[in-house]
C-alpha cells in the first residue's frame, strides 16, 4: 500500500452520468485528482454538487461510468477509499449537548487514537481556546462549524471531501480554512470542496457542473 501512495493519480472519473427524478444532473463528466490538488466543484443549485461528493465517498451508487482509485476500479477498493477520506456534509457535525472537546474525542476517536493535548491544540488552532469545555449549544453557528472543522487537524486522511465548509464562518474563519486546504494540498493531500466562496489558492482546479 505504501508503494501505491506514491502514484500521483489518486482518483479518476470517466464518463460519469447521474440523474435524479428523471432529470440529468451531469453526464460525460471526466476529471482526475492528483496529489497536491484542491478541486472546487462549482454549479448552480440542484446541479448535482452534493450528489457527486456522495458518489466519490461511496454513499450513492445511482450513477454510471467509471471511477478508479490509484488507477484501479474503485468498486474493488471501497474499504481502502473510506479509510483514506474524511467527509463533511452540509450539516454541522457536532452534538450540541457535548462540549467541543467531547465532540472531537468521540468523532476522531472512531478512526484514530487521539490524546487530550492534541484535541486542545486543534481547538486552539481553530480559534476556540477557552471554549473547550463549553456545551456546543452555547456557541455561535460559526463556532460550531469551527468545532467540526477541527477534525481536519486531527485526521490523517489523504482525501478531504467537504460540502460547503465555509458556511457561517466569519472572515477570520474563512482565511483559516483556506490555509488548511492549502496546507493539506502542499503535504500531498487531495481536496474536493463545494463552496460559493471564491477560493484563491495556487493549487486550485475548478470543476464546473453548470
Amino acid at each position: 500500500m505504501a508503494q501505491e501512495r506514491e502514484i500521483q493519480n489518486v482518483l479518476q472519473a470517466e464518463n460519469l452520468f447521474c440523474e435524479r427524478d428523471n432529470r440529468v444532473l451531469f453526464k460525460d463528466l471526466n476529471f482526475t485528482a492528483h496529489r497536491g490538488q484542491v478541486i472546487q466543484i462549482k454549479g448552480s443549485n440542484g446541479s448535482g454538487k452534493t450528489t457527486l461528493l456522495r458518489i466519490l465517498c461511496g454513499l450513492n451508487d445511482a450513477f454510471r461510468g467509471e471511477l478508479t482509485w490509484f488507477s484501479k476500479p474503485i468498486q474493488d477498493h471501497w474499504e481502502d477509499v473510506r479509510s483514506s477520506l474524511i467527509y463533511m456534509g452540509h450539516r454541522v457535525g457536532v452534538n450540541k449537548v457535548l462540549t467541543p472537546h467531547e465532540n472531537l474525542r468521540w468523532s476522531v476517536g472512531l478512526s484514530t487514537s487521539v490524546i487530550n493535548e492534541q484535541i486542545d491544540h486543534a481547538l486552539g488552532e481553530m480559534g476556540l481556546r477557552g471554549f473547550e469545555d463549553s456545551q456546543c449549544f452555547t456557541l455561535s453557528a460559526g463556532q460550531q462549524q469551527r468545532v467540526s472543522l477541527s477534525r481536519l487537524l486531527l485526521n490523517k486522511s489523504l482525501l478531504w471531501v467537504l460540502d460547503e465548509p465555509f458556511t457561517t464562518l466569519d472572515q477570520e474563519g474563512v482565511n483559516l480554512l483556506e490555509r488548511l486546504l492549502s496546507q493539506h494540498a502542499n503535504k500531498g493531500g487531495v481536496v474536493f470542496v463545494t463552496t460559493h466562496h471564491e477560493l484563491l489558492l495556487p493549487n486550485l482546479t475548478l470543476l464546473d457542473l453548470g
